[in-house]
């Protein structure tokens, strides 16, 4: 990573902290800060992700503002995980979408619907389009053709898979880990990302608005990640079910991608709306402001998402089925391309991050 006030804040800070160690229990980033006595670019962009922003070092620590030090250990590795984001995005030409992520997010949602809805009218008479449909298999095809979605859903979704997997190559080089990943290891990382583990803080959870510890911003992650995943799991098995056993969409309501779907969308609905309303009242002190646009455009990404697909169930059957149809694709659209240039990428960060944290607890550092 390339030299910046933002890494010079954050290595001054981390040098504080390890000479005060106050906090040394409170989540995964102060031992292994504990276990540098100098922090190098990778260094910093890896403690940065380890990060979850629980801000439980910002209340205990007694050079925190208004002492004259300014200790902000949340805003500072905020701001170094915002650049790592940028610095690692592939291909590079395309990191300036951090710079301005609501308006680029924004722009892709209004993109992704046009073209879908372009695309349909184009394609489909206009009697088809607006008129009723009965709930039978192949349906949905009448109005979008299977061909187009899977050629368009699978370019773009791939494209992000390979993107973000440069990204993470990037930052594991950069993070400059040397010691071999053990299943151990892996094992141990798969369960800090799934229990999210860091979110609890020292034990009590986050200090979300005050002083007092709360498990809510853990919660609502977990309906996020959750939400989100079941949704992935009813697009997959939904995918299985038409290439391979030629059960084609819509599904019935008790049906396995139909239950999946539903269940996820309402708790991304949840997690989503939560986390929103939490970032109207959050204390402001610790957090980075600047990089608000991104946080929103994130959770009203996935709001969208999970909203337009429960729209689509409600309203498949009727005159209105080919809107929602083609409105629900554009924005799934939205977030297949920019998967890579959201904040999105921090789960693949993160979890790389706890990867070398636990590889380290192991062996050392390397």
């Amino acid at each position: 990573m390339q030299e910046t006030d933002a890494l010079r804040d954050a290595r001054h800070e981390m040098e504080v902290c390890n000479a005060c160690r106050y906090c040394e229990g409170f989540c995964a980033v102060f031992p292994a800060v504990n276990m540098r006595r100098e922090f190098s670019a990778g260094d910093l962009s890896y403690l940065a992700n380890l990060c979850h922003n629980c801000r439980g070092c910002y209340y205990a620590c007694q050079y925190a503002p208004p002492h004259e030090w300014g200790i902000n250990v949340p805003r500072s590795l905020a701001l170094v995980r915002a650049q790592s984001y940028a610095e690692y995005a592939w291909p590079p030409a395309l990191a300036r979408a951090f710079a301005r992520n609501g308006v680029v997010v924004a722009g892709a949602i209004a993109a992704g619907i046009a073209l879908m809805l372009v695309l349909t009218l184009g394609l489909v008479p206009h009697g088809t389009m607006h008129g009723a449909h009965a709930v039978v298999p192949g349906a949905f095809y009448r109005l979008i053709p299977l061909w187009m979605m899977q050629v368009v859903g699978l370019a773009t979704f791939g494209f992000s898979v390979v993107a973000l997997g440069m990204g993470a190559a990037a930052f594991w080089r950069d993070a400059g880990t040397k010691q071999k990943v053990r299943l151990g290891a892996v094992l141990a990382a798969i369960h800090d990302v799934t229990s999210l583990r860091n979110l609890g803080g020292g034990g009590g959870g986050c200090n979300d608005d005050t002083e007092r510890f709360s498990m809510r911003r853990r919660r609502l992650h977990h309906a996020m990640m959750y939400g989100f995943l079941l949704c992935f799991a009813a697009t997959c098995v939904g995918f299985f079910d038409d290439t391979f056993l030629g059960w084609a969409a819509p599904y019935p309501l008790l049906s396995a991608p139909v239950v999946l779907g539903t269940l996820g969308g309402l708790g991304l609905l949840v997690g989503t709306g939560g986390m929103f309303a939490m970032k109207l009242v959050d204390n402001p002190a610790p957090a980075a402001r600047e990089l608000l646009g991104a946080d929103v455009a994130l959770l009203g990404l996935l709001f969208l998402a999970a909203l337009t697909g429960l729209l689509l169930l409600a309203l498949r059957g009727t005159a209105d089925m080919g809107v929602a149809l083609a409105v629900h694709l554009g924005v799934i659209l939205a977030l297949f391309v920019t998967l890579p240039y959201s904040k999105m990428v921090h789960g693949v960060y993160r979890g790389a991050a706890l990867l070398r944290a636990a590889v380290e607890k192991r062996e050392g550092v390397g």
